[in-house]
């Protein structure tokens, strides 16, 4: 796959919206297909690259562009980096955004847009139980902002539809935009 080019995805949403599920079923598909795919988890990331941040704006922020700098690098070199993280704030997202256009690499967001209420019935980490039991402040588009993207390539509605489906809508944009 010498000469191929990269792209950075970056799949925000709500906790539980299913960005890791759609992410990891695309590069399935996309490994399956020869393409050279990383997916950067924000929870793995957290562990092993942002360790140590809390989950202040500014620490949010620095996970963020963490994150950015990674994907930026990777897709540089060929790879297709799908980003599941939340990313709740707008602005940090449009750094790496910039950061991407500055250094000529094609950059997509995709909002994986699942209703909070959806999200806590999935609940796959038990975040909104907590929430909800006192346990847990803090969380993402419940009692701390989430901003939606205003303008997403892609606006990805996940509930009532399978994992190939949304998998397979992303697919096409990257399709679509020349990247595959």
């Amino acid at each position: 796959m010498s000469g191929a080019r990269g792209a950075t995805v970056w799949l925000t949403g709500l906790p539980s919206a299913g960005k890791t599920t759609v992410a990891t079923a695309l590069a399935e598909r996309l490994r399956g297909e020869g393409h050279r795919t990383e997916v950067l988890d924000g929870d793995e990331i957290r562990t092993f690259l942002s360790a140590g941040l809390g989950f202040s704006r500014t620490d949010r922020d620095t996970n963020v562009q963490r994150i950015g700098f990674v994907s930026e690098l990777l897709a540089s070199h060929g790879v297709i980096v799908l980003v599941p993280v939340i990313a709740p704030y707008a602005d940090s997202r449009e750094a790496v955004r910039k950061r991407h256009m500055r250094e000529g690499t094609p950059y997509l967001e995709v909002h994986v847009a699942t209703p909070v209420e959806v999200c806590s019935e999935r609940d796959v980490k038990g975040l909104y139980a907590k929430q909800a039991a006192g346990e847990l402040t803090g969380l993402t588009g419940v009692d701390d902002p989430y901003e939606e993207p205003a303008d997403p390539d892609l606006r990805l509605l996940t509930h009532g539809r399978e994992v190939a489906e949304s998998a397979a809508a992303l697919h096409t944009l990257l399709k679509e935009r020349g990247l595959l």
